[in-house]
């Protein structure tokens, strides 16, 4: 399966826990896995909480500090050297456990889309088996 989603700010967290939690349903697996996948350079998936939205600012501003933006030799390119290293470190990639059709994540996590070059349409990859 495969979600499509439009970014509004160059950096922003979105929440995809209840997306992900219908395309389960719709598979109609009790037990498994659930593969989320970004298949681009400058975005990432990860999870963490999604119940404070303080988290999600906290979190793109500590990203801030590591890979500041405007210093990097690939900026001559493209002006996104930060948004490359900032993918890199929280990486393409999610897997999460299924049992009795839902995913396991614990009660304050959620499955969040990290944006760091938009905004743009993003692809998300889901693979439920």
């Amino acid at each position: 399966m495969e979600l499509k989603i439009y970014t509004k700010k160059r950096e922003e967290i979105i929440d995809l826990t209840s997306k992900i939690k219908d395309i389960i349903k719709k598979t109609k697996i009790k037990e498994g896995l659930c593969v989320i996948y970004v298949p681009h350079a400058t975005a990432a998936v990860t999870i963490n909480e999604n119940y404070d939205p303080a988290v999600c600012e906290d979190f793109l501003e500590a990203l801030k500090k590591i890979a500041p933006k405007g210093i990097w030799k690939h900026d001559k390119i493209d002006e996104n050297g930060d948004a490359h290293i900032k993918a890199a470190i929280i990486g393409p990639s999610e897997v999460i456990p299924i049992k009795n059709s839902q995913i396991l994540l614990g009660k304050w996590q959620g499955v969040m889309f990290c944006e760091f070059d938009g905004p743009r349409e993003r692809r998300i990859i889901i693979n439920v088996e």
